[in-house]
């Protein structure tokens, strides 16, 4: 039997190139795709296919998707990873910074979606990988646009399982907690684009590097590395029978904890938060 085969968004750093080579490791044949493909290079020595995509472009995903068909006419896994963070108080993010945000984060899925589906009804089988994050199901003061993202991403993929049930392709959520990766330098490059107030100055200080480093971003309590979300995303893969979705991390307790505690408790929680740093 030929080696299964998987399609992969934004592996140029981070939990996408770690993935890249879990499945590489694994025994898949790798797609590893990023807008820059000069960050693939180590991909490709190490047995990856690499290409470039931007999942922006629509056509960019079509080009890569056909590739696969002729190479080895099937795609056994999509697993769309590409993602940034976008801070700011949501009175400050300008809406063209929002509509990027969505555009990469939440329509780039979409596109990737679009373009592999047709070919995974036709062949019976699949299995789909959405990255979400726990601010999909949560939370948290001056990451707004980004968590909008991801709850997004939470309906699109709920939505499609049960849309994609009936041709045997399994659609799953990951949903990790704080990952050290490249994410927090370029999430903090974002403040620049805000279009200041001063009305938000505990965002200032709670997004200082010198005050706390990356603290709320992406060293948070629990942090893990991008290889433990890796190794989740082949599990979910390789699953007859994968959960709907996986929650990375020690977070799982604190998601569901949310289910639980009132509104108007996480609200004053994070006013005492914003008050007190």
């Amino acid at each position: 039997m030929d080696s299964p085969t998987v399609l992969i968004t934004g592996c140029g750093t981070g939990i996408g190139h770690a993935t890249a080579r879990a499945f590489e490791e694994a025994g898949w044949e790798v797609y590893a795709t990023d807008p820059d493909p000069e960050a693939l290079t180590d991909l490709e020595e190490a047995g990856c296919t690499t290409a470039k995509l931007d999942v922006t472009s629509a056509e960019d995903a079509e080009a890569v998707v056909e590739a696969m068909l002729d190479e080895h006419g099937r795609i056994d896994c999509l697993y769309n990873n590409t993602g940034y963070g976008q801070l700011g108080p949501v009175e400050e993010v300008p809406t063209d910074e929002l509509r990027e945000q969505l555009d990469v984060n939440f329509l780039g899925q979409h596109r990737l979606v679009r373009a592999v589906l047709p070919h995974m009804r036709e062949q019976g089988e699949g299995t789909i990988v959405n990255m979400a994050s726990i601010y999909g199901r949560t939370v948290f003061p001056g990451q707004g646009a980004y968590a909008s993202s991801k709850w997004a991403v939470e309906a699109l993929t709920d939505t499609l399982r049960v849309e994609v049930d009936d041709y045997g392709i399994d659609v799953v959520t990951i949903e990790p907690g704080p990952v050290e990766t490249e994410f927090g330098e370029r999430a903090l490059e974002t403040k620049e684009d805000l279009e200041t107030t001063d009305a938000y100055d505990w965002f200032y200080r709670m997004y200082d590097e010198k005050r706390y480093d990356r603290r709320f971003i992406d060293r948070g309590i629990g942090y893990v590395q991008p290889e433990r979300v890796a190794e989740v995303v082949v599990e979910a893969a390789e699953s007859e029978d994968p959960q709907r979705r996986y929650v990375v991390g020690p977070w799982k307790a604190l998601v569901y904890l949310g289910y639980v505690v009132p509104d108007s408790v996480r609200d004053r929680v994070y006013g005492l938060l914003k008050r007190f740093l």
